[in-house]
């Protein structure tokens, strides 16, 4: 098993390197990279040199393409929430844009760091039309404390190549229960399946022998295509489809 996962994190590895497409831009290097956003186009960051190490940047991207499809981050409730994300990756946000510092010791993960948080950010705060109340991620708090449901909130682990993953809740190992992981999709797709698929096998062999990792899935709109949720599966996470929550809250709940 472990030569399997090994082979399946070596060829993640040659997709990453293999995709990836630098272009020079005045004094920037522009770093296009394999994953999709929302719109089916390659998520780019920035590169450029500053005081020996590094700055990487969405050049305000993510928020500004959220703002012109009409999702405002302007209430408290939301500000606190972004800046938990962001905070989880280790990134920060200036004048609207998602940035960090890179030295080139550190410049893989923090660029890994960054790509993931923008990812996040999108799919978190993306909503399918600008009057629903509440965001994917918000009700699923608020499921998990109307039945009281202990969890801790935005943990972020080191996966065995290095790379740091940040997960939405843990819910702590009990007498009766492992360790439970669990990642909401707010957008189903291959995109967003192949992410937490990554982050989890990379996880997974640093955390105790039983720990599961459950994916909730928003299918309020649209169900998720069959494809995704067997391929979530295939690779020891639990699919929870939204409107079938119920059923895993006893097992979630002990």
């Amino acid at each position: 098993m472990i030569d399997e996962i090994q082979s399946l994190l070596e060829k993640h590895r040659a997709w990453l390197r293999d995709k990836t497409v630098l272009r020079e831009v005045n004094d920037w290097v522009e770093i296009t990279t394999p994953y999709l956003d929302r719109h089916n186009d390659y998520v780019q960051i920035y590169a450029q040199r500053s005081n020996g190490d590094y700055v990487l940047t969405d050049d305000g991207y993510v928020l500004q393409d959220l703002l012109s499809s009409g999702c405002t981050l302007d209430s408290g409730k939301r500000q606190a929430l972004l800046k938990m994300t962001l905070n989880g990756f280790g990134v920060n946000l200036e004048d609207g844009r998602l940035e960090v510092k890179a030295s080139p010791n550190n410049f893989a993960v923090r660029k890994h760091n960054l790509v993931q948080a923008m990812l996040a950010v999108n799919d978190m705060f993306y909503l399918a039309s600008p009057v629903v109340a509440s965001l994917f991620y918000e009700e699923v708090v608020a499921w998990l404390e109307l039945h009281e449901i202990r969890y801790t909130p935005r943990v972020k682990f080191t996966g065995k190549s290095g790379y740091d993953h940040q997960f939405d809740f843990v819910i702590p190992k009990s007498k009766a229960k492992p360790e439970r992981i669990i990642q909401t999709i707010n957008r189903p797709n291959r995109d967003t399946a192949e992410v937490l698929v990554f982050h989890w096998i990379d996880t997974k062999e640093v955390r105790p022998l039983k720990s599961q990792a459950y994916a909730f899935l928003n299918d309020t709109d649209h169900p998720p295509p069959p494809m995704v949720v067997e391929a979530l599966r295939s690779y020891d996470l639990h699919p929870v489809l939204w409107t079938k929550r119920e059923d895993v809250r006893q097992e979630l709940s002990v």
